[in-house]
């Protein structure tokens, strides 16, 4: 059959290897390189996929061939029955290149079973091979162990998504994502597309801009998210949305960050927070579910105030303690300032450190505003009975780091408070970053779920002097809040909740304004007159003036999930094809200049800033 197949020169890098033209038309592979097993012994098996790791032991060659579901070893032996040229072909074999084999599945002997490969326990016993592609020395090795720059596995990506790794978190991705989508079809959701071209709303970054050519000097924008058109959606009585989106924002870039990324979007009518928590939560138990991961529910629950006083953070990462407010064993001693917390912080198991260590410690305290007391012994020596009632409140253990901290400058902002407990924070996971491979509590395998709930309604812009929505403009204010608008903004709490995951926020929601007349309110108290409020979001209030039902709903970031559960610290490993940290795509090396024609039919006109 092989000599009957119609052959071309590919022009490869040796010039030397000839494939079959008609090949797939031929032939059809019978399994996937990582399906054999013992039970297939004697049977015949063709295989297709790439050449990971070639051994020549001299008289006998020895390939990995690897597709996405596995390896399977190839063994050509010199001098074997039908040999027909097949060990000459086999010395033209390199990695990666694209190969198809046909031969016997043969147990391997007890003492040779690798027991690093699903199908250790046998071979393939080649007796023909095609070369179907050759492959140029590839820039870097397919190991996931190999050193490689990100630099470099960005602009080769084609080739690095090829290596296991990258292989495991983008099947994973999938298999998360459908057992969302099947987890949300059998409780009645309905899968709803919106527009990726609408018009610019402030929703916190910056649009993504998109001219208009047929409307000159007009422009759509790609959406932040699609939260209005959800809203419009219940306004229209679908009930329950969701929809596994693609968002943009033009933002300074991170780890957890991209320009581009993919949310799961929900919304309900007529919920209570209750009911989001109990559709949430299952889902999330299913998606970890098809991670390989057994998470338990109900979710622990905790408020905005709660969180900010015992984490210092919205988004508390509780593998590690809580800080304690200790004020009360302090009073009178000149540590903290009145109406301020002065706040005690555990570290467990990091033993001993030296001076310099402390020094660094509360250098870089001092950088956040803070006073930080590090010496126990010395506290200790002063206040004998305030440190021995405090050690047993917080469950301190001899090889503990504690810390004593407080604000060391005039009380700041409109919830002070709420800035003393954030800088406490931010020395709390400095400190556990710091020393993370003496407690390792971030690599224990843990997976804590929270809620953060009653989230502050306002943040105040010290640029604008004004305030700006916490959450969007559209979030309820709590019922016995709502008289606060504009007596006391700072102290207005939102019906929003944020579901969190070892420290990372991974989506928000919110039981949403649905009365015209309470909608004007918040756009009032935000500083927008009725007519920037009608030119800006005039469609959706006229919607809610049309029978809009009580609504709420959620976005969490399908990217971090998976970049979580996969055990990676970059989203940039769990998304196919990702822009750098300045937005860069090295691969196919956008965003580019366009000719100048294309930009005169849109009527623009570059203007370029000048160089620093």
């Amino acid at each position: 059959m092989e000599e009957s197949l119609p052959i071309v020169d590919n022009g490869g890098p040796s010039g030397r290897v000839s494939i079959p033209l008609d090949f797939l038309g031929e032939l059809r592979r019978t399994h996937n390189c990582g399906q054999l097993r013992a039970a297939d012994a004697g049977n015949r098996a063709l295989l297709m996929g790439w050449v990971h790791r070639r051994r020549d032991l001299g008289g006998v060659i020895f390939f990995h061939l690897r597709d996405r579901e596995g390896i399977t070893q190839i063994v050509i032996r010199d001098g074997s029955a039908n040999n027909n040229g097949l060990m000459d072909k086999a010395n033209l074999v390199r990695s990666e290149f694209v190969i198809a084999v046909e031969g016997a599945v043969e147990l391997r002997s007890k003492d040779t079973i690798n027991p690093a490969l699903a199908t250790g326990e046998v071979d393939i016993v080649a007796e023909k091979i095609w070369i179907l592609n050759e492959s140029r020395t590839p820039p870097f090795p397919m190991e996931d162990a190999a050193d490689v720059s990100e630099e470099q596995r960005l602009k080769y990506r084609y080739v690095d998504l090829r290596r296991p790794r990258m292989q495991r978190n983008i099947i994973m991705r999938s298999k998360i994502a459908f057992a969302i989508r099947q987890y949300l079809d059998t409780q009645g959701f309905l899968e709803i597309e919106t527009p990726f071209m609408t018009r610019s709303t402030p929703e916190g970054a910056r649009d993504y801009l998109v001219p208009a050519r047929v409307q000159p000097g007009t422009f759509y924008a790609l959406p932040q998210s699609p939260q209005i058109f959800k809203q419009l959606l219940m306004v229209s009585g679908y009930d329950k949305y969701f929809q596994i989106v693609r968002c943009f924002r033009d933002e300074d870039l991170r780890a957890d960050r991209q320009p581009e990324f993919t949310q799961i979007d929900m919304e309900m009518s007529f919920p209570q927070q209750e009911t989001i928590y109990n559709v949430v939560e299952p889902m999330v138990q299913a998606a970890c579910a098809a991670g390989g991961i057994e998470v338990a529910t109900p979710f622990y629950r905790m408020t905005y105030a709660q969180a900010m006083q015992s984490y210092g953070s919205d988004k508390p990462d509780r593998r590690l303690p809580a800080m304690h407010q200790v004020n009360d064993l302090f009073e009178g001693q000149g540590l903290f300032n009145d109406g301020l917390p002065l706040m005690a912080i555990r570290t467990p198991k990091v033993g001993q450190i030296s001076r310099k260590e402390r020094d660094d410690i509360k250098a870089f305290g001092q950088e956040k505003g803070l006073r930080v007391f590090d010496d126990p012994k010395r506290l200790e020596r002063d206040f004998p009975e305030a440190m021995g009632q405090l050690k047993e409140r917080i469950g301190f253990q001899d090889d503990d780091l504690l810390l004593l901290a407080s604000w060391g400058k005039e009380p700041q902002g409109h919830r002070p408070e709420e800035t003393a407990y954030l800088a406490c924070g931010h020395l709390r996971l400095h400190v556990a970053q710091k020393y993370a491979e003496r407690h390792k509590a971030f690599s224990s395998g843990k997976f804590e779920f929270l809620w953060v709930t009653d989230f502050p309604m306002f943040e105040w812009d010290e640029e604008e002097s004004r305030w700006n929505a916490a959450h969007h403009p559209f979030t309820s204010v709590h019922d016995e809040d709502l008289e606060k608008l504009t007596a006391d903004p700072a102290r207005c709490r939102a019906k929003s909740y944020d579901i969190v995951l070892n420290g990372t926020e991974l989506g928000s929601g919110s039981i949403r304004i649905h009365r015209r007349d309470v909608q004007s309110k918040v756009f009032a108290a935000l500083g927008f007159s009725d007519e920037e409020a009608k030119r800006r979001f005039g469609f959706l209030l006229d919607a809610l003036e049309y029978g809009a039902p009580p609504h709420g709903g959620i976005a969490l970031g399908l990217d971090r999930m998976v970049m979580i559960l996969a055990g990676e610290s970059s989203i940039r490993d769990v998304i196919p094809f990702p822009k750098t940290a300045k937005g860069t795509d090295l691969m196919c090396e956008a965003p580019s200049p366009v000719p100048e024609k294309n930009l005169r039919e849109i009527g623009i006109a570059l203007r370029m800033q000048p160089k620093a």
